[in-house]
C-alpha cells in the first residue's frame, strides 16, 4: 500500500510589514505552505511615509501590492483579511469575518500604531503617521491650511492656519518638521498671491530634554541647531497637555494652530492580549531569546510587535532593519526546526541610525563613525533608495528627490480624500 505524502508544514504570517515579508522571503525553498494575512493589500516602506505626508513623494512610490511581490511564490497564499485573535490551543488564527486559518507555526508581525498616552480623544485633531491613509490625511491638512490662509482676511485666524505643530522630536517628528519648513520656505512662496508662506510657523514640541534622543549628544545638538536654522521653533521639556481643533497647550501655554502632527509614541497591536502573554507598557510582546512567545514555542513574533534586548542589554529599536533581521532569523529557525536542528538565540546587529533634518541636512550614527550635514544627507538618500523594492521605484524616487533638490518643486501636492470642510 502506497503511503500518502506528508502534508507541508503550515506557516501563517500575520502582517506584511518588514518583518513578516522578510520571513516569507526567507522561507523560500523550505518544505512549508505559507499563508500571509494582512488587512491591507500593500507593503509599505514606512521610513519615507512622511515624504508622502509632505507632498514630496506619491503613494505608489513607497508601497507595493503584496500579491505582486509574491507572484512567483506558489507556496504563498495571500489573504486580504483582518486578524482579530489567535486560538493557541486549537492552533488557528481568527479573522474578523468569522473564518479561521489553521497553522503549525505562527509568525506575528502585526506592527504598531501611534499612542496618545491615555488621550485617544486627541487623535482626530493630531493624526499620527503609520499608514498611507495617515499620510494622505496629513498631506491634505497641510495643503488645505495654506489654501484657507490664502482666502482668510482675519490676521489671527490666518496666523493659526499658518502654524504647524509637530509633537515628538524623534526621527519622524524631526523629519516632518524639517520637510514642512522646506515646503513653506522653498516650494510654495511663488504659488500664492495673498500670503507669504515663508512666514509659516513650524513648532516642534518634545517632552524630553533633547531632540533625537536615540542619537549621541553631539548629533542631537547639531540636529537642534539645524532645525532652528530652518526657522523651526524647538520646545523641549514641555509635554503637551491638551490637543483640540484650535491648537495645543504645552508648558501651561496655549498655541493656536490648525494643523497638528502626532509623532510622540507608539503602541503595539493587540497580539499580547490575544495570547494573554507578558508585554511592556506599549503592549509589545516580551519574547524569548529565539523570538518565540513565552509558553508558545510554535508562535514567533517580530518587528514592532515585540520588545527584546540586544547583546548589550539595550532594547532593540523599532526600526525597519531590526524587523528585517528578526524576520530572517525566524525563517532560518523554522527551516532548522524542520531538519531537527535549533539555532542560537537571536542577535541584533545595529547597522546605524539615520535621520533627515531638512533638504541637504541629515545625521548618521554608525557607532564610532558619525556624519552630519550634506554628506550625511546624500548617504541617507542612497541608503533609502537602495532599500526600496524594484528598479522603477528607485528611479522614480531618485528623480523626485533630484527635482526637489534642483528646483524646490514637489510634484505630489494633491489635495485628495474629502474637502477642506472636514479640516477646519
Amino acid at each position: 500500500m502506497t503511503q500518502a505524502p506528508a502534508k507541508p508544514h503550515r506557516v501563517v504570517i500575520v502582517g506584511a510589514g518588514f518583518g513578516g515579508l522578510e520571513a516569507a522571503f526567507g522561507l523560500s525553498g523550505a518544505p512549508v505552505e505559507i499563508t500571509l494575512i494582512d488587512r491591507r493589500n500593500h507593503h509599505l516602506f514606512q521610513p519615507l511615509l512622511y515624504q508622502v505626508a509632505t507632498a514630496s513623494l506619491a503613494t505608489s512610490e513607497i508601497a507595493w501590492p503584496i500579491r505582486y511581490l509574491l507572484r512567483d511564490r506558489p507556496d504563498v497564499t495571500t489573504l486580504f483579511a483582518n486578524a482579530c485573535g489567535v486560538d493557541a490551543a486549537g492552533k488557528h488564527v481568527l479573522v474578523d469575518d468569522g473564518d479561521s486559518i489553521p497553522y503549525d507555526t505562527l509568525i506575528l508581525a502585526t506592527g504598531a500604531r501611534h499612542a496618545y498616552f491615555g488621550h485617544d480623544e486627541w487623535e482626530p485633531f493630531a493624526p499620527g503617521l503609520k499608514t498611507l491613509e495617515d499620510a494622505t490625511t496629513l498631506r491634505r491638512r497641510i495643503l488645505v491650511a495654506f489654501e484657507r490662509a490664502e482666502r482668510e482676511t482675519d490676521p489671527e485666524i490666518r496666523a493659526a492656519l499658518l502654524t504647524f505643530v509637530v509633537i515628538g522630536a524623534g526621527p519622524t517628528g524631526v523629519e516632518m518638521a524639517g520637510t514642512i519648513a522646506d515646503l513653506a520656505n522653498d516650494t510654495l512662496p511663488r504659488d500664492f498671491r495673498h500670503i507669504d508662506t515663508r512666514k509659516a510657523r513650524v513648532v516642534l514640541i518634545e517632552a524630553g530634554p533633547r531632540v533625537l534622543a536615540g542619537f549621541p549628544d553631539d548629533l542631537s545638538a547639531y540636529a537642534q541647531r539645524s532645525l532652528q536654522s530652518l526657522g523651526i521653533e524647538v520646545m523641549l521639556g514641555e509635554p503637551v497637555t491638551e490637543c483640540s481643533a484650535d491648537g495645543v497647550v504645552y508648558g501651561g501655554k496655549r498655541l493656536e494652530a490648525r494643523t497638528i502632527v502626532w509623532a510622540a509614541g507608539v503602541q503595539a497591536s493587540r497580539a499580547a492580549e490575544w495570547l494573554n502573554a507578558p508585554a511592556d507598557r506599549a503592549q509589545r510582546l516580551q519574547v524569548e531569546p529565539d523570538l518565540t512567545v513565552p509558553g508558545h514555542p510554535d508562535i514567533f513574533a517580530v518587528g514592532d510587535t515585540v520588545t527584546i534586548k540586544d547583546s548589550d542589554g539595550n532594547p532593540v529599536p523599532g526600526i525597519a532593519p531590526a524587523a528585517k533581521q528578526e524576520g530572517r532569523y525566524v525563517a532560518a529557525q523554522i527551516k532548522a526546526r524542520l531538519k531537527g536542528e535549533t539555532l542560537p538565540p537571536f542577535r541584533y546587529k545595529h547597522a546605524g541610525s539615520l535621520a533627515q533634518i531638512g533638504k541637504r541636512l541629515a545625521v548618521i550614527d554608525f557607532g564610532k563613525f558619525k556624519l552630519r550635514g550634506t554628506i550625511a544627507w546624500w548617504i541617507w538618500g542612497i541608503a533609502h533608495i537602495y532599500f526600496l523594492i524594484g528598479l522603477r521605484n528607485r528611479l522614480s524616487v531618485a528623480l523626485s528627490w533630484m527635482w526637489i533638490h534642483a528646483r524646490n518643486q514637489r510634484a505630489a501636492r494633491l489635495i485628495t480624500q474629502g474637502s477642506s470642510k472636514v479640516d477646519k
